[in-house]
């Protein structure tokens, strides 16, 4: 095994994206994020994760907010810093497959207005999946970042991990991450796997996991000394739970070892004293659930992320179900094995979840099939890691042949259609991408701008605290 090399490990800071995703279901607003920008852009961060995510559907769903107007925003706020997404693959920043010439035109996009970094996975880890986002970035000069969703079970060994990883090398990928969206790695873990890793590319590899099993900086640790390059924290506000671990305390446990990022402590105290009342607004509110601040090691157990623990309470509280929380919680895994053992990651956390929630309710397995189950067993979301339960199969698609191809493949090309269908709402470019990921979402916003433009009394923005998954 080759000497570890000791080097100062990055910092990629999330605050913009997936730690108020993870906490207060992604609700911060542009006019509480821009404010801050500017010492934000001072601290020397490899990357400020801003855009992507849940972040566009909730803008629109509940702020009232149109995401490029946001993304621009902070492109003229940041003059040195790269800006981040996160991208599902095939699935854009929605819940199914896109053709490929949306997924193309909205990585242009996206480049186009500012992102710098494009962090892109598929929920089965099916590479093909990511072929066409990774082509598209590197076309327009983004960095193509491939995460592989970190997960447990039979298939998932050291062995399949660097076989993914070489993979992604040979695709054409700038950096890989190890997306841990649950807090299922354990330091020792993170050490193996790394080290693995490392041993099998030179690419940089970013670290991205949650505290919610309360495993992560340990685990941060480990990695970092096993070599990895980047780490994903979040501001100290809006850390720990379900979000990533906080940046000032990594920060400060590397300070004057060969690690040291060179942050400044200073610098990052002032930014987390900007966004401390901002915490205290959405603790009284409600949105920030004190639930969702702890440890919960039941985690390890289910391998449920915390998105998906709060969109799983939620759906039982609405069918006045919360007792059979931990019935649904233990009927996870067996829907997920009979799956062929997915990694638990949008949407694949919400199609297992709903069916668990189904199978129980109802009393009998697979008696009632939501439409996405019956599209993860016709193949249309890609290959799984492991085949399906053949019996489960049978029973879901009854004759129907599932597909073998990239699911991609059979899509014929949307953007005209839906370029027609906005033409007399459309007022830029990007409206066409926005109603292709969320026609109706996007209907109702475009004409809540329409009513603002001409001065008409409009609906405040949704405040209904909804969880949002990675």
């Amino acid at each position: 095994m080759a000497e570890v090399k000791k080097k100062p490990v990055q910092i990629t800071e999330t605050i913009l994206r997936d730690a108020h995703q993870s906490l207060i279901a992604t609700r911060m607003t542009t006019d509480e994020m821009v404010p801050i920008i500017g010492k934000l852009d001072e601290i020397g961060f490899r990357a400020v994760e801003c855009w992507g995510g849940a972040t566009f559907d909730s803008a629109l769903r509940f702020l009232h907010e149109d995401p490029w107007i946001r993304l621009r925003k902070f492109r003229d706020g940041f003059k040195k810093t790269k800006l981040q997404m996160l991208f599902r693959g095939q699935n854009i920043l929605g819940y199914k497959p896109y053709p490929d010439d949306v997924v193309e035109y909205f990585v242009q996009k996206s480049i186009a207005n500012g992102i710098d970094v494009i962090r892109i996975f598929d929920c089965l880890n099916d590479l093909r999946n990511l072929e066409t986002a990774v082509n598209a970035t590197k076309k327009e000069k983004g960095e193509a970042q491939v995460a592989l969703s970190y997960t447990l079970g039979k298939a998932y060994t050291l062995d399949y991990w660097v076989k993914e990883c070489k993979e992604i090398e040979s695709m054409g990928a700038d950096s890989i991450c190890i997306k841990d969206m649950a807090g299922l790695l354990l330091p020792y873990t993170a050490t193996e796997l790394v080290t693995a890793l490392k041993e099998a590319t030179d690419l940089p590899i970013e670290l991205h996991t949650h505290y919610t099993s309360g495993e992560a900086s340990m685990a941060y640790m480990k990695a970092v000394e096993a070599g990895v390059d980047i780490l994903d924290c979040a501001m100290s506000p809006f850390a720990l739970g379900t979000s990533q671990p906080a940046t000032e305390v990594i920060v400060a446990a590397f300070k004057g070892t060969p690690y040291d990022t060179g942050l400044d402590l200073d610098k990052l105290a002032e930014i987390a004293d900007y966004f401390r009342p901002i915490r205290e607004k959405y603790l009284d509110n409600g949105l920030m659930n004190p639930k969702n601040l702890g440890v919960n090691i039941k985690t390890l157990q289910y391998q449920v992320p915390g998105g998906m623990l709060s969109n799983l309470t939620s759906q039982l509280t609405k069918m006045n179900a919360e007792d059979k929380f931990y019935d649904v919680l233990e009927e996870v895994p067996r829907v997920r094995e009979d799956m062929g053992e997915p990694p638990l990651v949008t949407p694949s956390s919400q199609i297992v979840g709903t069916q668990a929630v189904m199978n129980v309710l109802t009393g009998e397995r697979y008696k009632v099939v939501p439409a996405e189950t019956k599209d993860m067993f016709l193949g249309r979301y890609g290959k799984s890691t492991l085949p399906f339960d053949p019996e489960i199969q049978k029973k879901v698609i009854g004759d129907e042949q599932p597909i073998t191809c990239r699911p991609a493949d059979l899509l014929p090309p949307g953007l005209p259609d839906f370029e027609k269908a906005i033409e007399a709402y459309k007022r830029m470019d990007e409206d066409v991408l926005t109603y292709a990921l969320f026609p109706e979402v996007a209907m109702d916003f475009f004409k809540y701008r329409d009513a603002q433009e001409t001065g008409v009394d409009v609906k405040s923005a949704d405040t209904e605290n909804k969880s949002y998954p990675v």
